[in-house]
């Protein structure tokens, strides 16, 4: 598996990132036909702009400067006919590159991603199982059918230049078809917290063989050892996003070595870290306050299996 992530700033313009879909030239060309004819407007504006200060500046000797031009239909005509049919062309062309964007292939393959407080997860419907990571295969048209769980967030991959928000408990859909294989960058451009900036992915596209033997290699959740799927889940229900796994301060208290041992809570009263504290922190975390923390944590009741609170349990047990 390739895990070099393609870089943003090695690759592209000075203006986008390396183009790798199907679709991005498209958007690509769209974007630079914008851009030039801004500029081509901007300067020639500027420019007739200046003419004008410099050729008609209020003199003693400047008799042009005296006379008025209340009205000239042949000018408005043309500031008015010309910027029409640019700014139709371009809807046009936008409008139909939107439908293409919007409209997948039959038979494009299906992953459901979730967004959450920070992290996405991606599960495949075929098989049943799931990756924090988005793995597809090359040449192959892919649709997203994209939701959050909490607050809203945007997916997006800027080297496919493709961007959608995902509503709370709605779904949201975009496809795409890699047109190289390697590992990119996903990033969530919906400001969604206090991690944020740390809700990232990797989109990792492989040959036909190789996408057919990594699906065959995942294994499900009901196979996984307990600690092994508790370390999963950190990453997958967004554990990582607020609570460490090495000692340092993040939103909420690190896991590192907490088990077992005594914990003051914000009332100023002492309690054991042990699995009914741990599980009542998952289910009920407005219940008992660690000291020095906020109550911001959202509830997970309803929302796990008996066996990933076992999980992530036990998962906890090993971090010291």
């Amino acid at each position: 598996m390739n895990t070099n992530t393609e870089s943003l700033i090695n690759s592209g313009s000075t203006w986008l990132p390396g183009s790798y879909s199907t679709m991005s030239d498209m958007v690509d060309l769209q974007f630079y036909f914008i851009l030039v004819i801004s500029i081509i407007f901007s300067v020639a504006i500027f420019v007739v702009t200046l003419l004008f200060t410099i050729k008609y500046r209020r003199t003693k000797n400047n008799l042009i400067a005296k006379k008025q031009i209340v009205h000239n239909d042949k000018l408005e005509i043309i500031w008015t006919v010309i910027p029409l049919i640019i700014v139709l062309f371009i809807f046009y062309w936008g409008f139909k590159g939107y439908l293409q964007l919007t409209s997948p292939p039959l038979d494009a393959e299906e992953i459901y991603v979730k967004g959450r407080q920070y992290a996405w997860w991606f599960d495949y419907p075929e098989t049943g199982k799931g990756s924090p990571d988005l793995v597809v295969p090359l040449g192959q048209a892919v649709k997203l059918v994209m939701t959050s769980e909490d607050v809203l967030h945007s997916f997006y991959i800027p080297n496919f230049r493709v961007k959608r928000d995902l509503i709370p408990y709605r779904y949201s859909n975009l496809w795409f078809e890699a047109t190289k294989i390697g590992t990119f960058q996903i990033f969530c451009t919906e400001y969604c917290g206090d991690n944020h900036s740390g809700m990232a992915a990797k989109l990792i596209v492989m040959n036909e063989n190789d996408y057919k033997e990594w699906k065959n290699d995942v294994v499900a959740d009901e196979d996984i050892p307990l600690p092994e799927l508790g370390e999963k889940l950190y990453v997958s229900k967004a554990c990582n996003g607020c609570h460490s796994i090495d000692g340092s301060q993040m939103v909420g208290p690190s896991w590192l070595g907490i088990y077992g041992k005594e914990r003051k809570l914000e009332n100023g009263e002492y309690v054991l870290v042990d699995e009914n504290y741990i599980r009542e922190s998952i289910e009920y975390p407005s219940a008992k306050i660690a000291e020095g923390y906020m109550n911001v944590m959202p509830s997970y009741e309803g929302q796990l299996t008996d066996r990933e609170l076992n999980a992530i349990i036990e998962y906890i047990k090993l971090l010291k």
